[in-house]
């Protein structure tokens, strides 16, 4: 598994007094859910976070966020981040935010 440890710490700090979290490897990282849905995740070059397609506009003006493509293909509602942005306190909680509404606007899995 190709991830930064540093990163998953810092997510799991960001987390860390939600009720409901859990993490699971997927994407070739690490990824973590609320009540099994996708909130955001890390990977070998720095993380990503599931924010909708209603938020995706929001969160791309954000410096350090990126549409996710990991095949080539963009994927709707996803945001690639930086490393840079995971190491910015300000800006990985103003992503975190957008995909924890996200999240928990679905229903649990």
């Amino acid at each position: 598994m190709a991830f930064d440890e540093g990163h998953a710490t810092l997510m799991r700090e960001e987390l860390a007094d939600i009720e409901g979290i859990s993490e699971k490897k997927m994407f070739g990282g690490l990824c973590f859910l609320l009540h099994g849905n996708m909130i955001c995740g890390v990977h070998k070059d720095g993380g990503m976070a599931r924010v909708g397609k209603t938020r995706e506009a929001e969160a791309l003006e954000i410096e350090g966020v990126d549409p996710l493509s990991f095949t080539g293909r963009k994927m709707g509602g996803m945001v690639d981040l930086s490393e840079d942005l995971l190491g910015d306190h300000t800006r990985r909680a103003q992503v975190m935010a957008l995909a924890l509404t996200n999240a928990q606007s679905l229903p649990p899995k």
